[in-house]
């Protein structure tokens, strides 16, 4: 966008003579806007484009000016379309013409475009005080929640500013839509065959307590929920989460959301507090959005007090590396590597892994079972879809000892 000399833009001098077309309408309002400290609500821009075109500008140049200074203060600014895309999962700023988004189709390059670099920071600084974070050179980096989001989900933003991101401002904002599909939509998708979806089904009415693992994006939540909703509606699920995510079609469902601390860094409200919450709440099974922290004590612990058939999501690259992720988190709580294996292995029965595909499918690709071994436990794998393992014998056994026939 073009820039001009403040008090020439104020006397309405400019490139072209007497007549004030948009980029310096926008240029002009964005000034007095910044001179006075007025809010950026509607009514106050609305009133800063009147003062500044009156008499200088025509009705078109009035209306892109409008245009751009909506992208300038509402909302995600020109982002706002793909975020309003409900097969968009991600989108991705890495340069001024460079917008990407991620989603059912894969990673693609969006025709959306920014005038230049100093468009990109601002948006990303305002999306920033939007999400109650600070993002100027003294704190490059930010991550948050930005307030209203999207329709029917939230949306959580990144954003890293130049030295430290060297080809410029980045911005990235992930979408979170809540997970309302079930275990039969998941097979008619081919999220899971016959065979998965039938232990899914023996391993939800069994009562087994279980974590979704897998990659960002892999569809960790969307195979949670879809678990949940076919829990029986005599039990009472209260889940504890980053973001409210999980939506099942459950009739007993309790939905604890956490809170990040504000600008001053008060009223802060952790997954770990809210954990704890939970165990209040007479709760048949807690669920963790996603455990990623100190709360995973918490979690292994409610496990261990007789609330059968728990479940959770953890980032890890497959079910065999779930006791090292578990490791490093329950260090952060101070637990122990023995005591840590102790716990798994009678809090946790199972582990589901799910992959995204090259060309953005979402499978479920194994099921492991929790084993003690003399060092420890491992997870071992008794379901592909491929084919079952010999590891299925034990998972038969868990399942008969619960009073539920193995679907084999």
């Amino acid at each position: 966008m073009t820039r001009h000399n403040a008090a020439d833009l104020r006397r309405g001098s400019g490139p072209a003579s007497g007549r004030l077309h948009a980029p310096e309408l926008v240029d002009r309002v964005r000034q007095r806007i910044a001179d006075s400290g007025s809010a950026t609500d509607p009514h106050s821009v609305a009133e800063a484009v009147r003062a500044e075109s009156s008499g200088v500008a025509g009705h078109l140049d009035v209306l892109d000016a409008l245009r751009l200074l909506r992208h300038e203060f509402v909302g995600a600014g020109p982002l706002e379309p793909l975020l309003d895309d409900a097969s968009v999962t991600d989108v991705l700023v890495t340069a001024p013409d460079e917008v990407w988004t991620d989603g059912t189709g894969g990673l693609r390059r969006s025709d959306i475009t920014f005038p230049d670099e100093e468009a990109v920071r601002r948006l990303a600084q305002r999306l920033a005080l939007a999400a109650g974070r600070r993002l100027d050179d003294a704190q490059p980096f930010v991550d948050g929640w930005l307030p209203g989001s999207v329709p029917h989900g939230r949306v959580r933003m990144h954003a890293v500013l130049p030295p430290v991101a060297s080809g410029g401002t980045c911005l990235s904002l992930r979408v979170l839509r809540p997970a309302v599909h079930d275990l039969r939509s998941l097979r008619r998708s081919s999220t899971v065959d016959d065979s998965g979806l039938a232990l899914l089904e023996a391993i939800i009415a069994a009562r087994l307590a279980f974590v979704v693992s897998g990659a960002t994006g892999s569809g960790k939540t969307t195979l949670l929920a879809a678990m949940l909703g076919g829990v029986s509606p005599k039990e009472r699920i209260v889940s504890v989460e980053d973001a409210a995510e999980i939506r099942p079609a459950h009739p007993q469902l309790v939905s604890l959301v956490a809170r990040p601390p504000n600008v001053e860094g008060a009223g802060e409200v952790s997954l770990r507090d809210l954990v704890r919450e939970a165990l209040r709440m007479r709760p048949d099974r807690i669920v963790v959005g996603e455990a990623r922290g100190a709360e995973v004590v918490e979690l292994l612990n409610a496990l261990n007090t007789g609330h059968d058939g728990g479940a959770g999501t953890l980032h890890a690259n497959s079910p065999s590396e779930v006791p090292a992720r578990l490791e490093a988190l329950a260090a952060l709580g101070g637990l122990s590597r023995s005591a840590l294996h102790s716990q798994l292995a009678a809090a946790v029965h199972v582990v589901l892994h799910m992959a995204r595909e090259e060309d953005g499918r979402r499978r479920l690709t194994e099921i492991g079972v929790v084993r003690r071994v003399p060092d420890g436990v491992v997870v071992r794998p008794a379901w592909r879809p491929d084919g079952w393992t010999d590891e299925r014998e034990r998972l038969g056994e868990l399942l008969r000892a619960r009073g539920v026939q193995p679907p084999w």
